[in-house]
């Protein structure tokens, strides 16, 4: 069983909304087509930044994707 965590919208071409559990610093993260991924390791700062950056979409591409180990999540 997969527990999703809450997640905001954001607003960007690529992502529809965003998720980060502190205590396991795992960043969960959906995209426009539906698919969920969730990327472990990830810092509260890299959440914080990638929340308030004007460009979110950019903001993962260049500083989470391929950066943090992701899984794919099946609702």
């Amino acid at each position: 069983m997969v527990i999703l965590l809450e997640r905001q919208s954001v607003k960007s071409c690529i992502l529809r909304s965003v998720g980060y559990d502190d205590t396991m610093k795992n960043l969960e993260i959906e995209f426009h087509s539906g698919l969920v991924y969730q990327y472990s390791g990830v810092p509260s700062k890299v959440y914080a930044d990638l929340m308030s950056s004007s460009a979110v979409g950019k903001y993962f591409s260049e500083k989470v994707r391929n950066r943090f180990r992701a899984k794919q999540l099946v609702a």
